[in-house]
């Protein structure tokens, strides 16, 4: 079996600005719900079987009492952020597992996932959906890859070195050096992707490194302006690198066996009312008659 694992929040933010708006029965704003879920219906139609999806229920996680630049639910469309709950309440209806995150990040939930899933026998393949940049550091060979489903782009460990110079492993490390905007947290002065892919392809992880510029490899150029950025700013670049290491402890599934689309539950019908998608429920309704009909 293959599983996929979905970002939720990416997804909604995606369709957010690419779908046109749309009403509930109530005035809501539900535009950007109803792209998820046909999309997710897609997958399913594409051939998924075993499938959850990830949200972020709250912006802020546990990393915000660690760096007070990280990311929070500031600046974020309040029309949006209302669709979170609803997009929650609608995957719950459709019969697909969903973890809204409130401690932890979606894409903790994602890693958790992914790593418990890896380790059962029967899966042949874990498809981490999302292009994160984050994500890429729980790939593992072509048994756990990251999935661009907006691009079509299936990036195994590989693609990985390939895309970032680095093995799926220093990804934290990169982007402790690198930083990352989308979260919040600036990186190393002095430190570009080059660079870092530079120095991480050869010394894996930041204590690696040796402090001694000198003894780095020749072709590592700017070796000492970049030793002394680095080890100038050592305690920074071991937080940057705590926040973008994934936690796999977030609490997901049990097994994969709870992964298993089996087709909508009774809810799910006045749920398509309520938002004014019977083309979703009809899609719904067709494939439970097709696959997992009970």
């Amino acid at each position: 079996m293959k599983i996929h694992l979905l970002d939720g929040t990416y997804e909604l933010f995606r369709h957010y600005f690419a779908v046109p708006s749309a009403k509930d029965t109530s005035g809501q704003e539900v535009g950007a719900v109803r792209g998820v879920l046909n999309s997710v219906l897609s997958m399913v139609e594409g051939g998924a079987t075993h499938l959850a999806v990830a949200t972020d229920h709250v912006i802020e996680s546990f990393r915000n009492g660690l760096y007070p630049g990280y990311k929070t639910s500031e600046g974020v469309e309040a029309e949006l952020l209302s669709q979170f709950p609803i997009l929650e309440e609608g995957l719950q209806a459709m019969g697909v597992v969903v973890w809204p995150m409130v401690e932890f990040e979606a894409d903790d939930a994602l890693a958790s996932a992914a790593s418990k899933a890896s380790f059962d026998p029967r899966v042949e393949q874990v498809l981490i959906c999302t292009p994160d940049k984050d994500l890429a550091q729980m790939v593992r060979g072509n048994r756990i890859v990251q999935f661009d489903r907006r691009r079509n782009i299936l990036r195994d460990e590989p693609g990985v070195v390939e895309k970032f110079g680095v093995s799926p492993k220093s990804i934290p490390d990169y982007l402790g050096l690198v930083g990352d905007n989308a979260d919040g947290y600036p990186g190393i002065s002095g430190w570009g992707e080059k660079a870092a892919a530079a120095v991480l392809s050869r010394y894996p992880r930041l204590e690696d490194i040796p402090k001694n510029w000198e003894a780095w490899v020749p072709s590592i150029k700017r070796a000492r302006p970049l030793s002394q950025s680095l080890f100038g700013a050592w305690e920074e670049a071991l937080l940057f690198r705590k926040l973008a290491t994934l936690r796999t402890d977030a609490p997901v599934c049990e097994n994969v066996d709870d992964l298993l689309w089996r087709g909508p539950k009774a809810m799910f019908e006045n749920y398509c009312r309520k938002i004014k998608s019977d083309t979703l429920l009809k899609r719904a309704a067709s494939l439970t008659k097709s696959s997992y009909a009970e």
